[in-house]
C-alpha cells in the first residue's frame, strides 16, 4: 500500500504542493505580521547567486551545501538591505529593490558564463515543474520516494518544530519586539531564524514548484487568513488550510483546463484571497460597504428626526413633515428620502399620522440626545 501510494503520480504532485504550501504558510504568517512579506520575493530571487556560487566552489547542484549556500545568501540579502536602510539614504523598500536585483543579476551572469552546459537554468528556478516531481526518486526504507517529497517533508518537520517549540517567543517577538528583548527572547535572532528557514524552504521548493509558486504560498494564504481573524493561532491554521485548498483545487482545475499545474495552484491562492477580500465578515469589502451604507442611513435618520423635530407642532408642519419636503428642502434624492424614512420607521423613531411624518417618543429622545451632544 505504501509503495502504491508513492507510485501514484497524481498523489505525488498534490503531496508536493501540500508540503510546500504548509511549510511556506507556517513561516509566511509571521512574515506577514512583521511586515516582511516582500523579503520573501527578495530571498527567492537572490539565492540564485548562492546556488551558483556553491556549484562553482564544490561542483554540486544539490544537497546540504546547496541549501546552506542559498540560506546564507538569503540572510545576506536581508542584512545588506537593513544596512542600506539604516544609512537613511534610502527607505527599506528601496533598499530591498536595490539589493536583490543586484544579487539575482550576479547569479544569472555567473550561470550564463560558467554553467552553459549544466542543468542549472533560471527558468527552472523561477517556474519549476511540479508535474514532473515523480520522475526523480530516492530509495527510503526500501520505497522509491520522489526527492521533492522527501526534501520538502524534512523541511516541513523542521519548520513545524520551530514554530511549535518557539510559539510563545515568536508570538511575543512578532507583536512586541521591545518586550521580547527585555525578557531575553532575542527577537533579532528569531527574525533571522525565520528568514533562514524561509531561504531553506525556498531552495527545497525550487526544483518542484519554482520561486513564483513558493512566493505565492508564503504571502497569499497568510494574507487571506489575516482578513478573517486577528488571532495568531487561528490565522496560522487558516493560512495552512488555504494553501492546501489552493493545491488541491488548482491541481484538478489544471487537469480540467489542461494548463500549468503550478500556475493554477498559484492562481487559486489569489482566488481564495479575492473571496476573503470581498466576503470576510469584518474586513471584507462587502461588509465595509454594508457598514458604510448603514452609517449613511443612520446619519440620514438623525437628520430626518432633527428636521421633523424642528417643525413639529408648528404652522409649517403640514408642509415640512412630508416626504416631498425631504426631497425639495433637504435636497435628497427620492430613493434616499424613502430609505431614510423606512430606516427611521424600522427603528421606531417616526410614524405616519394623518399623512404626515411625526416623531415617536424614541425619535424625540434621539433628537434630544443629538442636541444635547451638540450643546455639550
Amino acid at each position: 500500500m505504501i509503495t502504491a501510494f508513492f507510485q501514484s503520480i497524481p498523489l505525488m504532485i498534490v503531496l508536493t504542493g501540500v508540503l510546500t504550501g504548509i511549510s511556506a504558510a507556517l513561516l509566511g504568517s509571521f512574515l506577514i505580521l512583521r511586515g516582511n512579506a516582500m523579503l520573501t520575493d527578495a530571498i527567492s530571487h537572490s539565492i540564485v547567486f548562492g546556488i551558483i556560487v556553491v556549484w562553482l566552489l564544490t561542483g554540486q547542484t544539490s544537497g546540504p551545501l546547496q541549501v546552506l549556500g542559498a540560506a546564507i545568501t538569503g540572510v545576506l540579502t536581508v542584512v545588506l538591505s537593513e544596512l542600506l536602510a539604516r544609512s537613511r539614504l534610502v527607505k527599506m523598500d528601496a533598499a530591498i529593490g536595490l539589493v536583490f536585483p543586484a544579487l539575482f543579476a550576479a547569479g544569472v551572469i555567473l550561470i550564463s558564463i560558467n554553467a552553459r552546459n549544466v542543468h542549472l537554468d533560471v527558468d527552472s528556478v523561477l517556474l519549476g515543474e511540479i508535474g514532473f516531481v515523480w520522475l526523480n526518486t530516492v530509495a527510503l526504507f526500501g520505497v522509491d520516494v520522489p526527492v521533492a517529497v522527501a526534501t520538502l517533508g524534512a523541511v516541513l518537520v523542521v519548520n513545524l518544530t520551530f514554530v511549535l517549540v518557539l510559539w510563545k517567543e515568536l508570538k511575543l517577538a512578532t507583536f512586541d519586539a521591545g518586550l521580547a528583548a527585555a525578557l531575553g527572547f532575542l527577537p533579532g535572532v528569531l527574525h533571522y531564524a525565520i528568514l533562514t528557514l524561509t531561504s531553506v524552504t525556498a531552495v527545497a521548493a525550487f526544483d518542484a514548484v519554482g520561486a513564483i509558486l513558493f512566493i505565492a504560498f508564503v504571502v497569499v494564504p497568510p494574507a487571506t487568513a489575516y482578513l478573517l481573524t486577528r488571532r495568531l493561532w487561528l490565522m496560522v491554521v487558516l493560512a495552512v488550510g488555504f494553501a492546501v485548498a489552493a493545491v488541491i483545487s488548482g491541481y484538478f482545475l489544471a487537469l480540467h483546463w489542461n494548463v500549468s499545474i503550478g500556475g493554477m495552484m498559484a492562481s487559486m491562492t489569489g482566488v481564495w484571497f479575492t473571496l476573503a477580500l470581498l466576503f470576510a465578515p469584518a474586513q471584507g469589502l462587502v461588509a465595509q460597504a454594508l457598514r458604510a451604507r448603514t452609517e449613511r442611513l443612520d446619519h440620514d435618520c438623525r437628520a430626518l428626526v432633527a428636521h421633523l423635530f424642528t417643525h413639529q407642532d408648528t404652522p409649517a408642519m403640514a408642509e415640512e413633515n412630508t416626504l416631498r419636503a425631504l426631497v425639495s428642502h433637504l435636497r435628497w434624492t427620492a430613493p434616499r428620502a424613502r430609505a431614510a424614512v423606512l430606516r427611521a420607521h424600522d427603528r421606531d423613531l417616526i410614524e405616519r399620522r394623518d399623512g404626515l411624518l411625526c416623531l415617536r417618543p424614541k425619535g424625540t429622545a434621539e433628537v434630544e440626545a443629538i442636541f444635547g451632544r451638540s450643546n455639550a
